[in-house]
């Protein structure tokens, strides 16, 4: 089964629990050389895929048209040289999307490179934080 919330999503609801909500947070955008790169959109839009089941559906989740969604699914294919969402053609039933093993990789991998930049991080990010103004 594939997670379709994030490491930032699990840590919000942790950090609203303790009633502080951090601020300051890392989204990491990962650059394949000057081929094409992977950052927090485009990661948003496969978990939006995986709970969904379809691209047309999480890029209404998204609030974008159904080509933005396809075009950034499709340069991630290009770029990995295979496909990252698997589509299914309509019938009866409709169509749908699910993500490849691939793309449940993607998933993987990234939030395990967000975890730990957040974590590497956590006290210049507290202290980033700490800048803003608090309304107690």
């Amino acid at each position: 089964m594939v997670e379709t919330t994030g490491f930032l999503e699990r840590i919000s609801k942790d950090m609203s629990a303790k009633k502080h909500l951090p601020v300051a947070i890392i989204r990491p955008r990962i650059a394949f050389g000057q081929v094409f790169a992977v950052g927090p959109g485009k990661i948003d839009l496969l978990r939006a895929v995986a709970a969904n089941g379809s691209i047309s559906g999480a890029a209404r989740a998204l609030g974008m048209t159904y080509k933005r969604a396809w075009l950034l699914i499709d340069t991630m294919n290009q770029g990995f040289g295979r496909a990252v969402v698997e589509r299914s053609i309509g019938g009866r039933g409709g169509g749908g999307a699910r993500l490849s093993l691939l793309g449940e990789a993607l998933l993987r991998h990234y939030d395990a490179i967000e975890r730990a930049c957040q974590e590497a991080a956590a006290s210049s990010l507290a202290s980033l934080d700490s800048l803003l103004p608090r309304k107690d």
